[in-house]
């Protein structure tokens, strides 16, 4: 424990020093969250609707840390300290190359978290904003599409042999993500090609999810996403352990 707590500290001071997770994981959610409250107010999500733009937005831009450190920040960690040689140096010390690994998701779960938190404050005190649905079914949903985005990010890293090769791959699956999934491009807006495209990405379905979850809608709604993040979630793990090269 005390292995994990000093190199969470030393491994957090560096991910701060870098400014990339706090400007993508902690700036640019509450930017988008706060722009597209200004752009839609208190507009209804769609025509006859009970909830507007803004509420139905909270678990699309929610998303948009996980994606940055599960998609784009874990793989490069990842494939950066193979390269350096960090993990096949943990593996002839007391301490399991797997903590490297814990720790890393660990400070991205933490960003995750409190980019949540901070976009949930923004809409609160700027739009009025609170949650219809219940706070720990929309927590157990984050963490599963948490979980699954993470899973992907830990393939990604494992197996790309080189960095080059796994920032190509993260940014070939981070940005359409980012722009087409929803999570900054409001879904509802795009045109029914572009959706059925999107709809084939799993942040697509983790964003319904979350915009279910948020929304209180009934359960058997969120039936299809939940099923489909487990399937990833599952699969990227399986391979990633099958296929992880430490060295």
């Amino acid at each position: 424990m005390k292995a994990f707590r000093t190199l969470f500290q030393t491994e957090c001071k560096l991910s701060l020093r870098g400014l990339d997770m706090f400007i993508f994981a902690i700036c640019m959610p509450i930017i988008v969250f706060i722009l597209l409250g200004i752009i839609y107010k208190d507009k209804p999500a769609f025509d006859g609707a009970g909830y507007t733009f803004v509420e139905q937005s909270f678990g699309a831009v929610s998303t948009i840390a996980i994606c940055a450190g599960g998609v784009m920040g874990l793989p490069l960690v990842v494939s950066d300290y193979r390269k350096k040689h960090i993990l096949k140096r943990f593996k002839v010390t007391p301490a399991s190359p797997v903590l490297i690994l814990a720790v890393q998701l660990s400070i991205y779960a933490l960003y995750s978290f409190a980019s949540l938190i901070l976009v949930y404050a923004a809409g609160a005190i700027f739009f009025g904003f609170h949650l219809n649905g219940s706070i720990l079914t929309f927590l157990a949903a984050y963490l599963l599409v948490m979980i699954s985005m993470f899973s992907i990010g830990l393939l990604v890293g494992g197996i790309a042999p080189d960095i080059k090769t796994a920032s190509a791959a993260a940014s070939i699956l981070y940005f359409p993500m980012l722009i087409f999934s929803g999570a900054t491009l409001p879904y509802e807006i795009m045109p029914p090609a572009l959706q059925k495209f999107s709809d084939i990405m799993p942040l697509t379905q983790g964003i319904k999810l979350l915009k279910a979850a948020a929304l209180g809608s009934p359960v058997k709604e969120s039936a299809v996403p939940v099923f489909f993040m487990i399937a990833i979630a599952i699969l990227c793990t399986a391979l990633s352990l099958r296929f992880f090269r430490w060295e």
